[in-house]
């Protein structure tokens, strides 16, 4: 029993040490095409508690991820490798491994679930909960025109702040995340003529290979998704509009819940008339 006991202990360090599968977003996760400088966003600090040092210690940011996964499997495969050596598993028969294989695959299962609901239950409220789609998602809907106040700059920042004539930001930001979702939908789909309308031929090779490599359709939601306006400037014949994008998504069949921090750089032929704003760079953050 008391070899079981241990090699159960053994499988289900194993299972709980593997890292979990990426959840696969528009662009695969990955920057691509032209990138520019953009204004620095701060996040709000959090007051520190003297008084409640175990409050502080909840709400210190928790390591996951890859470097988890990585040294739970190396200290899991250095506990097994040092149990084989000292002979910890002879005399167990085959209906041993497996009844111990079904309990530690049941502990598995029973720790997701638990995961899942956690998840659940510390999901934001957004007020993009009851999102309905934009009944235009053409790439010439990110932006309506009407008047918008000037910038000059950032403060204390050489990033340009110069919106082009004409350009409506909250109505610019707003088609944004109409697009998000757009090209997210179309990604799992690997509908690719949809993506094409949406950025330039350079970004749509690389974006074309690296969905390649990608077999069947992916199943990433949008969870919410804000947006910030980070650049801007124009010439005589073009304009340049940078997006920050912030947020939330998950692979629904891996269960896998990712934050959203990437930024959408843009150009657009405003000497021609109607000319659509296209997508030239992702730069994840």
């Amino acid at each position: 029993m008391k070899k079981m006991l241990t090699l159960f202990a053994v499988i289900l360090a194993i299972g709980l040490g593997a890292p979990h599968a990426d959840a696969k977003k528009f662009g695969g996760g990955k920057s691509f095409g032209k990138s520019y400088k953009t204004a620095p966003t701060q996040p709000a600090a959090k007051p520190v508690d003297n008084k409640n040092p175990t409050l502080n210690a909840q709400t210190a940011p928790k390591k996951s991820g890859l470097m988890g996964g990585l040294l739970g499997g190396l200290l899991a495969g250095g506990l097994f490798a040092y149990l084989l050596g000292s002979g910890a598993f002879e005399g167990l028969q085959g209906m041993d491994f497996l009844l111990i294989a079904l309990l530690a695959l049941g502990a598995v299962f029973l720790i997701r679930a638990l995961r899942k609901g956690k998840v659940a239950a510390a999901q934001p409220q957004q007020a993009y909960a009851g999102y309905q789609p934009s009944q235009h998602s053409a790439p010439q809907q990110f932006e309506q025109s009407h008047g918008a106040p000037q910038a000059t700059g950032f403060a204390d920042s050489d990033v340009p702040f110069r919106l082009p004539p004409g350009f409506d930001m909250n109505g610019f930001l707003s088609g944004a995340r109409d697009h998000y979702r757009t090209l997210q939908e179309a990604w799992n789909k690997n509908d690719l003529e949809k993506v094409r309308e949406y950025v330039s031929p350079e970004l749509f090779a690389q974006l074309s290979a690296e969905r390649a490599e990608l077999s069947g359709e992916q199943h990433t939601e949008v969870m919410y998704v804000d947006t910030q306006l980070v650049r801007a400037d124009y010439g005589s014949d073009w304009a340049q509009v940078s997006v920050r994008f912030s947020g939330r998504y998950m692979d629904r069949q891996e269960q896998v819940e990712e934050d959203i921090k990437e930024v959408w750089h843009l150009e657009r032929n405003i000497a021609q008339q109607d000319a659509p704003w296209h997508i030239v760079g992702i730069e994840q953050l």
